[in-house]
């Protein structure tokens, strides 16, 4: 039986499968990145809920694995060199996660960089933009009588949206005939917009005919049907 108790997060959320990655997060955009890829992949895992609603973020667990308090988080019994390793952001988890199970990522090294340059389009622009755009027209944003900084994230949301439109023109995927980390990242994310955000119309989602084709694809896929709804919701 592998040994876990020397992180402290395994005191908040015991482990029953200790030999399994452990995953703690929420079904949010950047949550479900990582639990898609782990139902896709099929290594075995253990998910934890890190409750928003309860502060579980900011807890001193917590914090010992994510210092930045933000989900999703993991931590692999079998790690490089057989050690146990704690990583956090969703793309750093992707692109280990990819290189683990040898899946869902290039094996040239120039397909490989081209797929952690589209993946981090999406961690440096579509995730932060989309994210900014849903607090002004979802959250406390929208009550803003000023409605330029809503606005500037349609524009540029609108702008990123054109970017990856023009990307898939001709594609089945982002990276072409291959399905990766790179879609995986991206497409909840234009899920969250145009769905939870209720922004679709703002940024004209349908003139971006060749990203609802992706996504429509995207979410057909069974792995990522139930990686949506992990850690279930309660």
């Amino acid at each position: 039986m592998i040994d876990l108790s020397a992180f402290p997060i395994t005191k908040k959320w015991p482990a029953q499968h200790p030999d399994w990655i452990q995953l703690y997060s929420l079904p949010t955009p950047n949550g479900v990145k990582v639990s898609i890829m782990l139902e896709e992949t099929g290594l075995p895992y253990e998910p934890h809920r890190v409750g928003f609603d309860t502060r579980d973020q900011m807890s001193p667990e917590f914090l010992s694995l994510s210092p930045n308090n933000k989900i999703p988080a993991i931590l692999d019994p079998d790690g490089p060199d057989g050690r146990p390793l704690p990583l956090f952001e969703s793309g750093a988890i992707l692109i280990y996660l990819a290189d683990k199970a040898g899946q869902f990522m290039p094996q040239d090294m120039a397909g490989r960089y081209e797929t952690i340059q589209w993946l981090m389009f999406q961690m440096g622009g579509i995730g932060p933009m989309f994210g900014q755009l849903g607090f002004f027209n979802k959250f406390a944003g929208k009550d803003y009588e000023d409605k330029r900084p809503r606005d500037r994230y349609v524009a540029e949301s609108k702008r990123l949206l054109g970017v990856l439109d023009q990307r898939l023109a001709r594609r089945a995927w982002i990276m072409g005939d291959a399905y990766t980390i790179a879609d995986m990242a991206t497409f909840p994310w234009v899920r969250n917009l145009i769905g939870f955000y209720e922004a679709g119309d703002l940024v004209g989602i349908a003139n971006f005919s060749n990203v609802m084709r992706v996504l429509d694809t995207f979410l057909a896929r069974p792995a990522v049907a139930r990686g949506l709804d992990i850690p279930k919701r309660v």
